[in-house]
């Protein structure tokens, strides 16, 4: 039984028992999720109503970014690579040197390269393939 089905499951079960003990509310709770019954509504009067609350996510802190940002130039698509299924022109880790091509830029129908302005290593991309970039929007950090 998949993930959905078994937590149905354990949904079904908590609700019949909420049914054989006379229960007004019942809980039950996952890693990152909570589901809870209350049969009881704003005025205290039995309902039928089902809640699912989401626990809040725990809060990362993510690394600042290292080294030189290759920024957009322009408001459009950027790409990793040159086509659909094509390796990409560059990988974490990779060394690059400066005027090397590191993605493109989808705009108006125009792909436009997007080159390194330094030499160095690719220390991490702050753009996915396919995002919607903006002027100055960091693409891919080269420490």
């Amino acid at each position: 039984m998949g993930a959905v089905g078994d937590l149905k499951a354990r949904i079904d079960e908590l609700a019949e028992m909420m049914d054989e003990h006379g229960l007004e509310q019942a809980e039950i709770k996952g890693d990152g999720w909570a589901v809870e019954f209350d049969r009881r509504g704003p005025t205290g009067e039995s309902t039928n109503q089902v809640a699912a609350a989401p626990l809040p996510a725990k809060k990362v802190q993510p690394e600042p970014p290292t080294g030189t940002p290759v920024t957009s130039p322009m408001i459009g698509i950027f790409y990793t690579a040159p086509n659909p299924g094509a390796e990409d022109y560059v990988a974490v880790g990779d060394d690059v040197t400066a005027g090397q091509v590191v993605g493109l830029i989808e705009a108006m129908k125009v792909y436009n390269e997007i080159t390194a302005p330094v030499a160095g290593r690719v220390s991490s991309f702050a753009a996915e393939s396919g995002q919607l970039v903006q002027p100055g929007d960091a693409l891919i950090y080269i420490g």
